[in-house]
């Protein structure tokens, strides 16, 4: 049996979280319910295990920079070259902390739930993360013009 996308602990104000495969705007949806409800249990700092993730798309990313406000640090634990290379480009490493090696946490994680979001939900979700990756870094904005302007005609079309 293969481990579940996104697995969680929360201990010591630290919220770890494991991704396991892609880390896309459907696994988005889902990452941002567990961290919310990671911070309700008092976790501060979150910790990103990405040994297992072959892959960050740009709202995946967004979602994750949206939690920023709520978090004291965010440390992306054993991040790919691909996944260091999408954050040095849209300009957003210096906001993140990254770290390699074992997890300590690694025998506490346990499946996260999954909410199953609709269309309109991932759509949305994938709005805000590309907005805030523009607000974050102005030389975002010509890439993700178009895609906004999409997303915003889909979720106003789909209210």
């Amino acid at each position: 049996m293969s481990a579940a996308p996104l697995q969680v602990a929360v201990t010591d104000g630290v919220a770890c979280v494991r991704v396991t495969g892609p880390a896309n705007v459907t696994l988005g949806v889902d990452f941002k319910a567990v961290v919310a409800n990671a911070c309700e249990q008092g976790g501060r700092v979150l910790l990103l295990d990405l040994t297992e993730c072959v892959n960050m798309d740009s709202t995946f990313l967004g979602i994750l920079l949206g939690m920023t406000g709520r978090l004291d640090r965010i440390e992306l634990l054993n991040a790919s070259e691909r996944i260091r290379d999408l954050l040095d480009s849209l300009g957003v490493l210096e906001l993140l902390h990254l770290g390699d090696g074992p997890n300590p946490f690694d025998d506490q994680l346990t499946a996260a739930e999954r909410t199953d979001a609709d269309k309109r939900e991932l759509a949305k979700a994938s709005l805000e993360a590309h907005r805030l990756l523009m607000e974050v870094n102005p030389a975002n904005v010509p890439k993700f013009r178009d895609v906004t302007k999409f997303l915003a005609e889909e979720v106003e079309g789909g209210a």
